[in-house]
């Protein structure tokens, strides 16, 4: 995906795919197939989209099907295997359609995982914040690139964390790095060096520095363990530290 829109790839197999997504950024959008290989007169859903989503449980795809009558058991066997949606190809039939479908879903892997993860009492700012910064990061974007999503000064943006409780913008990028890659470890199709790659790192030892530095453990051990859970408590706890930080500097202030 490029800033004015997206970069299309077209892949003749299912290992071909499976070498695309090693190879691709953390904010691709597969589209397939699910019928791929089976006969058009008795179409089945294919068992290496199952092989595919189950090696590759973070990655982002898009099931582009014939909405016809009898196909609901398929369309939920879709969702149990981790489709993240359907594009309907007598509905979704044009590229502004498309890309209004393909917009909606970017950076919504890591996205899901924090809606899980995070407290339900943050508000609605705090919230917005942490959620466009996982976008940002998704699709390798930077500091300056959170402002402009936002449509807001990085002046603005700062105060904004401050107020929110949040670490400093460059501080929140960074976490959501860190769990963009702990994310992509649970993954068993990926090798340290590819996570380390798919997340803007320049090596395998680039990552564990920072996994180091952030989680106090690399990143076998936290594959190991459940590397997004251990990620996530932490960047948790330093939230809760934060946010505590915070209002005994606005106590000193009254």
């Amino acid at each position: 995906m490029s800033g004015r829109g997206y970069l299309c790839t077209f892949v003749s197999s299912w290992e071909r795919l499976r070498a695309e997504v090693i190879a691709s950024p953390p904010a691709a959008i597969l589209v397939v197939d699910p019928y791929a290989g089976s006969a058009p007169e008795s179409p089945q859903l294919s068992s290496e989209l199952r092989t595919l989503l189950w090696e590759f449980p973070s990655a982002t795809v898009l099931a582009a099907v014939e909405l016809r009558a009898g196909c609901s058991r398929d369309l939920r066997t879709l969702g149990e295997w981790g489709v993240t949606d359907i594009i309907s190809l007598a509905e979704d039939d044009t590229h502004e359609a498309i890309y209004r479908r393909l917009r909606s879903i970017e950076g919504r892997s890591l996205q899901r995982l924090l809606e899980r993860t995070l407290p339900p009492m943050l508000s609605g700012r705090t919230r917005m914040l942490m959620m466009t910064a996982a976008e940002v990061v998704a699709v390798g974007g930077k500091g300056r690139d959170l402002a402009r999503r936002l449509h807001l000064s990085e002046r603005t943006v700062l105060r904004w964390a401050e107020r929110a409780g949040l670490p400093a913008p460059r501080r929140l990028l960074a976490w959501m790095r860190i769990l963009l890659a702990a994310s992509l470890l649970d993954d068993p199709g990926r090798s340290v060096l590819s996570v380390a790659h798919a997340c803007g790192y320049s090596s395998d030892s680039s990552l564990r520095r920072a996994m180091q530095d952030f989680l106090g453990t690399g990143p076998s051990a936290l594959r190991r363990e459940g590397a997004f859970p251990i990620a996530a408590r932490v960047f948790l706890e330093e939230l809760a530290q934060t946010r505590a930080a915070g209002r005994d500097r606005h106590s000193l202030r009254f």
